[in-house]
């Protein structure tokens, strides 16, 4: 592995251990044991050679697919127009799995394609709020009423969403 290889990989490490909020102790706290502080930095760093058996285990403790840790994948469309409408998903997971069941599907595929994974909001696009509506079998704006209704989106989703249908 060259050495700017595991740098790049390393950067990816660390950008979700502190994506998801722990520190090089905490991993090995949360691990209990499993994943000592100074190995996991070793590999962060890109000092250390991390085996695909060993990144496929790091990758299954932070919930990640291990094609996320590679170098050379970037999540998501970089391309794309800056997002207006965020999910609040701290509130998502208290919203009855009735009423919020297929929007906390629909976010989890979103956070994985992006490798998204701070869980606590999720910015989404016209198209998305467009595919949940017919998900939904509501319009966009009557849909966005609902999420704000919930507390999922801000109220100044609706600027967004009058702007795209008007």
């Amino acid at each position: 592995m060259s050495s700017e290889y595991a740098k790049q990989l390393g950067a990816k490490l660390r950008a979700i251990r502190t994506q998801q909020g722990l520190s090089l102790h905490g991993v090995e706290e949360k691990s209990q044991g499993r994943w000592k502080a100074v190995v996991v930095g070793s590999y962060e760093r890109g000092d250390r050679a991390v085996t695909v058996q060993r990144l496929a285990e790091l990758a299954d403790f932070y919930g990640v697919p291990v094609q996320e840790l590679l170098p050379g994948t970037t999540p998501g469309g970089a391309a794309e127009p800056p997002p207006k409408l965020v999910l609040d998903l701290e509130r998502l997971a208290h919203v009855p799995q009735e009423k919020a069941g297929p929007l906390q599907r629909y976010a989890a595929t979103i956070q994985s394609q992006r490798g998204d994974y701070n869980g606590k909001v999720l910015s989404i696009r016209q198209d998305d709020l467009r595919t949940l509506a017919v998900i939904y079998d509501q319009s966009p704006s009557v849909l966005t009423e609902q999420l704000i209704s919930w507390g999922v989106l801000d109220a100044e989703a609706r600027r967004a969403v009058g702007h795209e249908e008007g």
